[in-house]
């Protein structure tokens, strides 16, 4: 009994109905619409199978946009004659810095109108230099400033405000160099001029040499790993054929870190700040991650889906069963209502087979029945019958002492 309980219950996988059952006039259109929903749910099948590989595909490379980083510079004075009115207006306090001419420039960002995830000004930027230009003998301390991102943990920042004192008119240079995902950089004439682009990633750049490789055949068509140099890659390759491996070391030399961000800005205390901030867009290379959710998500099916998809499953399994044994019942009924007597007959030659082919694989193999003997009923009187079922009795009483 523990043993039947550990027999798993064999699970029917067979969908489809039997052929004998489409030719029937009654059920014909029926059967092709279901063959044809058969058909359908294989293509699907086979096409979501191919397109969860390519998306599995894509996430092991992470997926990448270009996003638009809105960044405003604004300023604000204070202390200016403009303001206090009068030369005999508030005094001048040397330890707080009231009453003394200065200004604030200030450097958010305000995020792209694309819906992504919300990030600080700060992680955008690997490194910025801000450079004021003012006159050294009256101001020589101060007028460079520089923002490198620290290695290890260090909080995110939202912003940039620069205070320095002073009432005359300041012209300020901002350098960002970017932090991109992937890295880009700045290609060479040399190899831009062949592929057609100024300013790419190295994996980038490597899929693009390959495209044009491909579209004007220059890989050997024996050693496939091979690459043959036309007029234009032969002074970048410097041989005329290469290693497809060799290509990301000979990418390197023509690659360099990209161009910094540049902003111009311009202070003038003497006159009140504009009531908005002056604005630019900077294309910025970064991680696609909502695009990568919701491919994460297509891949990885909800367990509640994957257990309602297989119930549907084993339900029409078990229809589809039933309706095979419905068919065999209908042509068993349909058979003994044409002829009964030759119905009877052939089931009975059918039983007689079967009783051999049970007889023959038994302890005594090879003696087996003939079904036209088993007909008659002589055959069970013939003399050597009380014999041998005399002995029979014999060996089972003395295998028993």
């Amino acid at each position: 009994m523990d043993h039947l309980k550990t027999v798993k219950k064999r699970k029917l996988t067979d969908k489809s109905i039997p052929h004998a059952l489409t030719q029937v006039p009654e059920f014909a259109q029926e059967s092709q619409m279901y063959q044809s929903l058969l058909e359908m749910e294989r293509k699907l099948d086979w096409t979501m199978t191919r397109k969860r590989v390519e998306v599995q595909d894509a996430l092991s490379r992470n997926p990448t946009t270009t996003r638009t980083l809105r960044v405003f510079l604004s300023h604000t004075v204070s202390g200016q004659s403009w303001q206090v009115g009068d030369a005999d207006g508030e005094p001048v306090n040397f330890e707080t810095g009231q009453g003394i001419p200065a200004w604030s420039f200030r450097l958010p960002n305000q995020r792209s109108r694309d819906k992504v995830a919300p990030r600080k000004f700060s992680t955008f930027i690997k490194r910025m230099v801000v450079e004021l230009d003012r006159d050294p003998n009256l101001y020589p301390d101060g007028n460079i400033l520089e923002w490198p991102r620290a290695q290890g943990v260090q909080p995110a920042l939202d912003g940039f405000t620069i205070r320095r004192t002073g009432d005359q008119p300041t012209r300020i240079r901002v350098v960002i160099h970017l932090e991109q995902n992937p890295e880009q950089y700045k290609i060479s004439p040399e190899l831009g001029n062949v592929l057609g682009i100024k300013e790419e990633s190295q994996i980038g750049v490597i899929q693009t040499l390959w495209n044009y490789i491909k579209i004007n055949g220059l890989q050997d068509k024996v050693d496939r790993r091979r690459i043959k140099a036309d007029d234009h890659l032969r002074p970048i390759f410097g041989a005329d054929t290469v290693v497809f491996q060799q290509m990301p070391e000979l990418i390197n030399r023509y690659l360099t870190p990209a161009d910094p961000v540049i902003l111009h800005y311009t202070i003038n205390p003497m006159v009140p700040p504009p009531d908005r901030p002056q604005a630019w867009d900077i294309e910025v290379k970064m991680e696609d991650t909502s695009l990568k959710n919701r491919m994460a998500v297509t891949v990885q099916a909800t367990k509640d889906s994957t257990q309602d998809l297989s119930k549907l499953d084993d339900e029409i399994a078990l229809l589809t069963q039933s309706l095979h044994n419905a068919h065999t019942k209908r042509i068993f009924l349909q058979s003994f209502a044409e002829d009964p007597t030759k119905f009877i007959q052939n089931w009975l030659e059918s039983q007689s087979r079967d009783l051999e082919s049970i007889l023959g694989s038994g302890p005594s193999e090879g003696a087996t029945i003939r079904a036209e003997e088993l007909r008659r009923s002589d055959f069970f009187r013939l003399p050597w019958v009380e014999e041998a079922v005399a002995i029979q009795e014999g060996m089972r009483l003395s295998s028993k002492q």
